[in-house]
């Protein structure tokens, strides 16, 4: 299949995209903290991926788009699927044993995996103003975090491991954009997990109450919306641009913690802040320098 958009074409379409996508994963993981209290996770991915499936076969539709079994990607879409599957299970069932700011900081290693791959699957060239902005959006992450005390080893391994599962996957979504479409992507991805989880549900279902039901389905909502923004966003932009904007995910966090819980955030935390925003903008000056360099 022909490439549907030539790569790293518009790197600032890219980061504004993946910028606003990551604000809505924070939405969606503020719904799946509250939920996994109350709901196995398996099921949870169930009817949230239900929802994202019929999404993306309404985009599919609306774009006239090829159907899913007739793509060529058909491996390394499963290849993703589940890499991003084995990520979700890991990351939400270490949630229960690990405190936030270890949680945190431990995942936020991805951006910095991601550059560390996009080198050697994509072959890309990562400029020192990449690599900077990720060094930089990491150092932020762990100031507001500040991670005391030591993790357990297990639930600390699954959280890692679901972060370099997350980065392979995001490496992977730059790979498959250049000859499949985002709404096939989401299609392959939903898919797989509702297979999955919902072979789990006559052992875990629980039946939601008026809020659950609420959340899973608007979490769907969400979510679709978010996968959709962050997959255009790897198709305009290569993904050691997008890595450190993965960080402005934190900020968000923080954000929708006050308006939820009214979560103040101490002062290591605004300052946190202020350097992983200071890095995701730095990047974007840089991306426009560079793109009037090219033009002139």
């Amino acid at each position: 299949m022909p490439p549907l958009t030539p790569p790293d074409s518009r790197p600032l379409t890219g980061i504004a995209l993946a910028s606003v996508g990551y604000c809505l994963f924070a939405i969606q993981d503020a719904a799946v903290k509250w939920l996994v209290a109350s709901y196995e996770v398996p099921q949870i991915l169930f009817l949230r991926s239900v929802v994202i499936l019929v999404v993306g076969m309404a985009i599919a539709w609306r774009q006239g788009q090829p159907p899913i079994w007739q793509s060529r990607n058909k491996w390394a879409l499963t290849s993703r699927g589940l890499l991003l599957l084995v990520a979700w299970l890991s990351f939400y069932n270490a949630s229960r044993y690990l405190g936030l700011a270890d949680l945190t900081t431990m995942y936020f290693g991805a951006p910095v995996m991601a550059v560390v791959l996009s080198i050697l699957i994509l072959k890309e060239k990562v400029s020192v103003a990449r690599w900077l902005a990720v060094i930089a959006g990491f150092l932020g992450v762990i100031v507001a975090a500040d991670p005391s005390g030591r993790p357990d080893f297990l639930p600390a391994a699954m959280v890692l491991f679901a972060a370099f599962c997350w980065a392979w996957g995001t490496v992977l979504i730059r790979l498959i954009n250049r000859s499949e479409s985002t709404a096939n992507q989401m299609i392959a991805t939903s898919g797989l997990f509702v297979l999955v989880c919902g072979a789990a549900l006559p052992f875990i279902w629980k039946t939601p109450d008026a809020m659950g039901w609420g959340l899973m389905l608007g979490l769907g909502l969400v979510s679709g919306i978010a996968q959709y923004l962050l997959y255009e966003g790897y198709r305009y932009a290569p993904a050691s641009a997008l890595a450190p904007v993965e960080y402005t995910g934190l900020v968000w966090a923080f954000i929708y913690g006050y308006l939820l819980w009214q979560d103040v955030p101490k002062p290591h935390v605004f300052a946190g802040a202020a350097l992983i925003v200071a890095a995701s903008l730095g990047l974007v000056w840089w991306e426009a320098r560079a793109a009037r360099l090219r033009t002139a």
